[in-house]
């Protein structure tokens, strides 16, 4: 199942052509070896979650 931007919750694509992603968060791990560079790219832009 994935999640619309805009629409909320839709099957695999949204009918309308917005921008779909994951419903379902990612996974955890205390021993993120990248966790530090993630975050940092999240602060700069690269990522939009």
């Amino acid at each position: 199942m994935m999640k619309c931007a805009l629409c909320g919750y839709v099957i695999n694509k949204c009918t309308k052509g917005h921008e779909v992603s994951s419903a379902h968060p990612l996974r955890f791990s205390a021993e993120d070896k990248y966790g530090k560079y993630r975050r940092m790219a999240k602060r700069k832009g690269f990522i939009n979650r």
